[in-house]
């Protein structure tokens, strides 16, 4: 799959520029009725890093799992990627890596796992048995990484993820990108309103909330409860909930009290044609929500939706932007 840029300026003059193309996976959807402030009664899960170190194990028994998680790890050799694109040895190795740095809460053990000092006692944000479950999940299961523990590395964030929100991909970040460089040369767009449809774990929200800062406010909706949820933990973990508002429902129909006075909207919509889903990685189509992917059977569902509602929700001069299969699409 591809992701070009192209810029479209309407009513009259029209200008296209293609930026170079990038390899990408996929990304974020969703949405159906009301407004809801539901998502405030239900607990995200907290990333591995951020929980307290509540279980301790000997260094002997963590040097234990780790070498049977690095065999098993290393038994998988390139069959995954030979399957469906999915990650070898050695990407596994080093998610074992990441895996025991976010566990550990004293990084020094690492360098002192020994025989020598096998029955000092650690200190872990999950038990050993936790642990190997884990691991099992990863390698048996396919289990995404970012939902083992908890967290995905997003441009210069660490955002919560759990099942049931789809993980934000790097290519997505080319829209944070994007709106940084309009911003910087338009106040009325830096000091507006925008709206961010089908926020999932609200990165794209997170993202041009920091940029726009106070002079500006974002609105970020999405049907799914469990999206919201996380949203809110990651908006609340960067300070911005005086410029991020969460809306439950679907895409526009949130936001039918600012109709027309939007200046900016974006959107990384289902955009995989359904006959494709069962072809991607095991780790999407396993466990990510089928609905944050499945863009009928074209895979154009949701955009047509989407490029029909924006005309009557911008102001004048306002901007849409929109991740698609192919490339995405800025509409000004």
């Amino acid at each position: 799959m591809k992701l070009n840029f192209t810029r479209v300026c309407c009513p009259s003059n029209f200008s296209t520029f293609i930026k170079p193309s990038l390899c990408t996976n996929l990304h974020r959807p969703l949405c159906s009725s009301s407004l809801s402030s539901s998502h405030t009664s239900l607990k995200p899960q907290i990333p591995l890093f951020l929980r307290p170190p509540m279980h301790s194990a000997t260094v002997s028994d963590l040097q234990k799992w780790h070498d049977w998680a690095k065999c098993l790890a290393s038994s998988v050799g390139t069959t995954f990627l030979d399957s469906d694109n999915g990650p070898d040895s050695s990407l596994l190795c080093r998610e074992l890596k990441w895996l025991v740095e976010d566990t550990i809460e004293d990084h020094s053990v690492l360098s002192q796992m020994s025989i020598e000092n096998g029955k000092r006692s650690v200190r872990l944000r999950a038990g050993v048995e936790d642990l190997y479950n884990m691991w099992k999940q990863r390698i048996e299961e396919r289990k995404p990484f970012q939902y083992i523990v908890g967290c995905e590395h997003w441009r210069d964030l660490v955002l919560s993820v759990q099942e049931g929100v789809l993980i934000p991909r790097p290519e997505t970040e080319l829209i944070v990108d994007l709106v940084a460089d309009v911003v910087s040369e338009n106040e009325d767009l830096r000091e507006g309103l925008w709206a961010d449809l089908g926020t999932g774990s609200g990165a794209l929200a997170v993202g041009i909330g920091r940029i726009l800062g106070s002079r500006g406010m974002v609105i970020a909706t999405d049907l799914n409860p469990i999206a919201l949820s996380v949203a809110a933990f990651n908006l609340q973990r960067y300070g911005l909930q005086d410029i991020i508002e969460l809306r439950q429902g679907s895409w526009f129909e949130p936001l039918k009290d600012v109709e027309g006075n939007i200046a900016g909207i974006v959107s990384n919509p289902p955009y995989i044609p359904s006959d494709n889903i069962s072809g991607l990685q095991a780790e999407v189509c396993r466990h990510e929500p089928k609905l944050a992917l499945d863009g009928g059977l074209t895979g154009m569902d949701y955009l047509f939706h989407l490029c029909n509602g924006a005309a009557s929700m911008l102001k004048p001069g306002g901007l849409f932007i929109f991740e698609v299969l192919e490339l995405i699409t800025c509409w000004k």
